[in-house]
């Protein structure tokens, strides 16, 4: 009896010592590994992107000044033109009719002056030989000026006339891109038609409007340079546009004004920036976004994708003695990028959790992969 409960004891220990290795490692591998990072301060560009829309430096409305058919289109859509180029040709008759009335009215006026010309000279030599008296010659003078006057009134007419058919060839009054055509051949047009026959974008330069909220803009006063905004302007970096397929533009732009009101109703400022577009291939109404670089010196960044909100606060997760816990954080207002630059919640040589926040609880322990 001894003998086997001997045995039953010797069987249970090594039954013990061949288990237990095995239980360690399985609670070894229930522990999982995240990557972690050390926040330390360092100099950094962020980069922040704001919606824009795209305008030329000069988009003008092309208008009929008379009333007309249109009799020829010159252009057609997207094309690209130059300044005094003709683009649009108006049938109105009565313009030309106007030109020859006028022609014909300064003949008869010329015709009048040389008559009343002809009476001051048979009038002179009668008065100096007292024949007739000094009032015949002062009323053959007043008649001869009032003939001039009639005169220059005609050809007043006649330029006045050739103007108004003039106004029936339209030229592009600067470089630029033609915009729709919505009136076709023969269509009837007028200054007051409700829209107008094109427009006419000069695009070599383009320009990028968007805004800042209140406290961007409050942002952006404190971290620039400068005693005015002007200066503040002057010291930003160039900045990117990125077109509506995502592709960063190859040329570089330059933030150019900022306007002296808060808008009321939006509690925006409104900025523009300037880039050049010597091939034409930013068209004007274009949609993009504008991405401002902003320097920081003793930042302490966290990448965006290790962040996650809760209750509307910004959180991560550091990691001390191999466990997690959720810490609240504080950051720049920054629209979009890379990281997040923390002004409170965090200290330099911390370790946070870069991803895989959304498995982890306060007090988890994992392993760190750095």
């Amino acid at each position: 009896m001894k003998t086997i409960q001997l045995l039953s004891l010797l069987g249970g220990m090594l039954l013990f010592e061949a288990c237990s290795p095995t239980q360690s490692q399985t609670q070894e591998e229930t522990i999982q590994e995240y990557p972690v990072s050390t926040v330390q301060p360092k100099d950094a560009v962020l980069n922040t992107d704001y919606s824009a829309t795209i305008q030329g430096q000069q988009n003008v409305e092309i208008r009929p000044k008379v009333d007309g058919f249109v009799e020829q289109i010159l252009v057609d859509e997207g094309a690209v033109v130059k300044k005094g180029q003709l683009l649009f040709k108006i049938n109105a008759p009565q313009y030309e009719q106007e030109v020859r009335t006028a022609t014909a009215a300064i003949k008869n006026a010329e015709a009048e002056v040389s008559t009343a010309k002809m009476q001051v000279e048979k009038t002179l030599p009668l008065v100096k030989e007292e024949i007739i008296s000094n009032y015949e010659l002062k009323q053959a003078n007043f008649n001869l000026h009032a003939k001039e006057a009639a005169l220059a009134q005609a050809k007043a007419s006649l330029v006045n006339a050739r103007t108004n058919l003039g106004y029936t060839h339209i030229n592009s009054p600067a470089d630029g891109v033609v915009g729709n055509l919505p009136y076709k051949t023969g269509s009837l047009v007028s200054s007051s038609s409700p829209q107008p026959l094109t427009t006419v974008s000069n695009i070599a330069s383009v320009f990028a409007y968007f805004s800042f909220n209140e406290k961007q803009f409050l942002d952006f006063t404190e971290n620039n340079k400068g005693k005015t905004i002007k200066d503040k302007l002057m010291n930003i970096p160039p900045v990117t546009l990125l077109l509506a397929n995502g592709t960063e533009y190859s040329k570089k732009g330059k933030l150019e004004t900022l306007s002296g009101l808060i808008n009321t109703e939006t509690g925006s400022v409104n900025l523009r920036a300037s880039f050049p577009n010597p091939d034409g291939l930013i068209r004007s109404g274009a949609s993009a976004l504008i991405r401002i670089p902003l320097k920081v010196s003793n930042a302490l960044l966290v990448p965006t994708k290790a962040t996650f909100e809760m209750q509307e606060k910004t959180m991560v997760y550091t990691v001390k003695n191999g466990a997690v816990k959720s810490t609240e954080i504080e950051i720049m207002d920054v629209p979009s990028g890379e990281f997040y630059v923390v002004t409170k919640g965090l200290n330099p040589g911390e370790q946070i959790v870069t991803e895989g926040m959304g498995s982890l609880k306060d007090g988890m322990k994992i392993k760190a992969k750095h």
